[in-house]
C-alpha cells in the first residue's frame, strides 16, 4: 500500500458510497413515483444501462486521455446526476428519475475501472493484493452509505432528495482525493494498437470464464440486493431495518478485500472463486428459510463474501488474458458484461419481487449461480488437461 493506492481506495469507498446509497434509495423513489408497481426498480436499471452504454465511450476516453481525466469526468458527470436525481425528487417526476440515473452511469463505467488501475499502480510485484485492497475500500460505502441514505431521508419535505444532494457532496471530495493521484503515463498510440484483435482475446477459455463469473456474480448480487428493501417494507420491516442489512450485506462485500488477494496468491483464483459459489448458496438456502430480520441480515452478508471471492477472483483471473496493449479493449468488454448482466438483474428484480415474492426470486438466482460453478469446473479440468504451461 502507498499513497496512490491509499488514495484510489478512497475513491473507491466514496464510489461505494454513492452506489450503496442508490440501492438504498432508488427502488423506494421508484416505487413511490412509478406509473406501476413493478416498474419499482427501473432507475436502479437505469444506472446500469446507463454503465453498458457508457464502456465503449470510457474505453475511448482512457486510451485517448489516460485513467486521471477520464475518472475526473465520470466525477463531474456523478456530481451533476445527482443533482439531477434530486431535481426528479422534488419534481415528482418519474422519467427524469430514470434518465438522470441512467447519466449517472458514465461514472458507474468509470470508477469499475478503480480495480485495474490498482493492478497498474502495483505494477508486477502483487496486482492480486492491490485489486483487493482497493476493493476493500468499498467498507466506507458500508458505513457512509446506509446511514447517509437514513439520516438524510427526512432532510426535506420530500423523502430521500437530500439524499442526492449529499452525493453530489461525495463526488467533490472523491474528485478531490483522486486530483493527487499519480497514475502510470497512458500507453503510446502505436503500442495501443499493436495487440491482438479483441476476438481473438476474448476466445481464450481465461478470458470467457473471468468475464462469465465476474458478470454472474455481480447480477445475483444485484438481483438480490435490488430487491431487498422493497421485500423487507412488503414483509412490515422498517427502513432502519433495511438500512443495517444493506450495511452488513457491504461489509461483506468488501471486508474480505483485506485478506482475498492473499489467499488468491496462496490457493489460486479459481478455488478462491469456488468458495465463492458455496457462500451463495448458502445465503440463498437462508433467504428461503424465512423473512425475519435476522434471515435477511445473514444472507445478505454470506451473499457480499460470495461475491467478493468470485469477482475479486474473476478480476485477477482477467489479468493474465490481455497484453499491456490491449488493456482498453479487454477491460472494457469484460466491463460491459457485467453492466449487461446488471441492466438484466436490476429490471428482473423490481419485476419478480413486486409480482412472484422473494422466494420466487431467490429460487431463480439458482441458474446463475449454477452456470458459474460449470464453468470454474470447466476451466479447471482445461488447466489440468493442459499441464501446467496453461496457467
Amino acid at each position: 500500500m502507498n499513497r496512490n493506492l491509499g488514495l484510489l481506495t478512497l475513491c473507491q469507498g466514496l464510489f461505494m458510497t454513492n452506489n450503496v446509497t442508490f440501492i438504498a434509495i432508488n427502488g423506494l423513489v421508484g416505487l413511490a413515483l412509478a406509473p406501476l408497481g413493478w416498474m419499482a426498480t427501473v432507475p436502479v436499471m437505469a444506472y446500469v444501462v446507463g454503465g453498458a452504454l457508457s464502456t465503449g465511450i470510457v474505453t475511448k476516453t482512457q486510451q485517448r486521455f489516460g485513467r486521471k481525466a477520464s475518472f475526473q469526468a465520470g466525477l463531474a458527470v456523478a456530481l451533476l446526476s445527482a443533482l439531477l436525481c434530486a431535481y426528479a425528487a422534488f419534481s415528482r417526476n418519474f422519467w427524469l428519475l430514470c434518465f438522470a440515473t441512467l447519466v449517472a452511469g458514465y461514472y458507474n463505467a468509470n470508477a469499475n475501472l478503480y480495480r485495474f488501475a490498482a493492478a497498474e499502480l502495483a505494477g508486477r510485484s502483487a496486482p492480486e493484493k492491490a485489486v483487493s485492497w482497493v476493493m476493500a475500500g468499498g467498507l466506507l460505502g458500508a458505513v457512509v452509505g446506509p446511514n447517509l441514505a437514513a439520516r438524510t431521508r427526512t432532510l426535506f419535505e420530500v423523502p430521500f432528495a437530500g439524499a442526492y444532494i449529499a452525493l453530489a457532496v461525495v463526488a467533490l471530495l472523491s474528485m478531490a482525493a483522486l486530483s493527487f493521484i499519480r497514475f502510470p503515463p497512458p500507453l503510446e498510440k502505436k503500442s495501443a494498437h499493436g495487440g491482438r484483435p479483441l476476438a481473438e482475446v476474448m476466445k481464450q477459455p481465461v478470458f470467457i470464464v473471468a468475464a462469465l463469473a465476474g458478470a454472474l456474480s455481480y447480477g445475483v448480487m444485484n438481483l438480490l440486493m435490488a430487491a431487498t428493501p422493497i421485500a423487507m417494507q412488503q414483509c412490515a420491516l422498517p427502513f432502519s431495518d433495511a438500512a443495517l442489512v444493506l450495511q452488513w450485506h457491504v461489509i461483506g462485500m468488501f471486508a474480505p478485500g483485506f485478506f482475498t488477494g492473499n489467499l488468491i496468491k496462496r490457493f489460486g483464483a479459481l478455488p478462491v472463486m469456488g468458495v465463492g459459489v458455496a457462500l451463495n448458496l448458502a445465503c440463498i438456502a437462508i433467504a428461503l428459510s424465512g423473512v425475519d430480520l435476522h434471515q435477511f441480515l445473514i444472507a445478505l452478508f454470506l451473499l457480499g463474501v460470495g461475491w467478493n471471492f468470485l469477482f475479486t477472483g474473476a478480476t485477477t483471473l482477467s489479468l493474465s488474458a490481455y497484453r499491456p496493449e490491449e488493456r482498453d479493449a479487454a477491460q472494457g468488454a469484460l466491463n460491459f458484461f457485467v453492466f449487461a448482466t446488471l441492466a438484466l438483474s436490476s429490471f428482473s428484480s423490481g419485476v419478480l419481487v413486486t409480482t412472484q415474492g422473494w422466494q420466487l426470486l431467490n429460487y431463480g438466482s439458482l441458474v446463475p449461480v449454477a452456470l458459474t460453478a460449470g464453468a470454474l469446473a470447466w476451466l479447471a479440468l482445461k488447466r489440468r488437461s493442459a499441464g501446467p504451461a496453461t496457467a
